[in-house]
């Protein structure tokens, strides 16, 4: 049936909240570190991340491989959401005078304004209450057996854990370049900062995310965007009481923010995409409408793996997505692209 739309009210959308900090990006190189799948995909190469291991003390290295076995950086992650932390020490005081139970709630994850009941009753050592808190994330990755880590650790040993690594990887590896990493972040944060007005929300999200397009969701009335280093180029999602949080790839313009020649990767990619006949055919395809492999390839005068190729480097470049089972272009990214290239222009 077709609906007549006679409301003048316009969709509400979240709001964009900025945050950087060393602290962040000491919790995430620990956690990039002690990924050992991802860790080929990361833009700094293997040979990095041993030279850093072969460089670090002993007890650290023990302490990271705590990390690994029980996903303890989660636990530094929603701690840090606490507050706003001013320094290392006062992050490692907050954690020391933590009461027990305000520890394990604070260190499990948010799943639901709904279930805050229940995450309560297993930071209070409810047996059931923990079952069912598993079965609830069941489909995420570590998220069960990390439940049942909180649950079980000692409090005084999770605080010293957390504090040592934290402090200790802070130590051998941000403190020699907190200088350049701390210009970086705040560069980056200036850049996205300075885009607040002059943005709609959606399409600041994508375009600091590099392609991510997050729509509103019930009861998220804020997204947090975070700029790290150590972790590009993937983006880290997760999520707290009310917010989504996105902690994204700096820019390349912010790693050499004194070489005003310098392009954002994202851009570079987004404009290589375009720039040939047969992917320009298909972005306007896509932009009349979403269409399936099968009808792309109809209205081509190309073979299926051809235009699958195409399609491909258009995904790659955060131009095209799949929505329903169609390919579908990516229109407020298409919009952008005229404002990103004058940023650059102008920078």
């Amino acid at each position: 049936m077709d609906v007549l739309h006679f409301t003048s009210r316009k969709r509400t959308t979240y709001q964009i909240k900025l945050e950087y900090s060393l602290l962040w990006e000491c919790a995430l190189g620990i956690a990039a570190i002690t990924n050992t799948p991802i860790m080929n995909t990361l833009e700094k190469p293997l040979d990095y991340w041993s030279s850093i291991k072969s460089n670090l003390p002993a007890d650290l290295l023990h302490e990271l491989d705590y990390v690994e076995k029980n996903n303890t950086w989660k636990a530094l992650l929603q701690l840090l959401h606490m507050k706003r932390f001013k320094d290392l020490k006062e992050f490692a005081c907050y954690i020391q005078e933590l009461p027990e139970d305000n520890l394990n709630f604070f260190c499990l994850p948010f799943i639901g304004y709904e279930f805050q009941d229940l995450r309560n009753k297993v930071a209070l050592g409810n047996d059931s209450a923990t079952s069912e808190m598993k079965r609830l994330t069941k489909d995420n990755p570590f998220f069960p057996q990390y439940i049942d880590y909180i649950c079980m650790v000692d409090s005084t040993y999770l605080k010293e854990h957390l504090i040592t690594v934290m402090v200790g990887w802070y130590k051998a590896v941000i403190r020699k370049d907190s200088d350049e990493l701390q210009t970086m972040l705040q560069t980056d944060y200036e850049m996205k900062k300075d885009m607040l007005n002059s943005m709609e929300p959606e399409a600041l999200v994508e375009w600091a995310t590099g392609g991510i397009s997050y729509m509103p969701e019930p009861s998220v009335n804020h997204v947090l965007l975070i700029p790290q280093y150590v972790y590009r180029p993937w983006n880290i999602e997760a999520d707290i009481e009310g917010t989504k949080v996105f902690y994204y790839p700096i820019s390349n313009e912010s790693i050499s923010p004194d070489d005003r020649y310098m392009p954002d990767h994202f851009m570079v990619l987004k404009y290589k995409a375009l720039g040939d006949e047969a992917r320009m055919r298909i972005v306007k395809l896509l932009f009349e409408e979403g269409r399936t492999l099968q009808e792309i390839t109809d209205h081509l005068d190309l073979g299926k793996s051809t235009v699958h190729h195409h399609l491909k480097i258009l995904r790659s470049a955060k131009l095209v997505e799949i929505v329903d089972s169609k390919y579908s272009l990516k229109k407020k990214t298409m919009e952008f692209l005229a404002e990103e290239l004058n940023l650059y222009l102008n920078k």
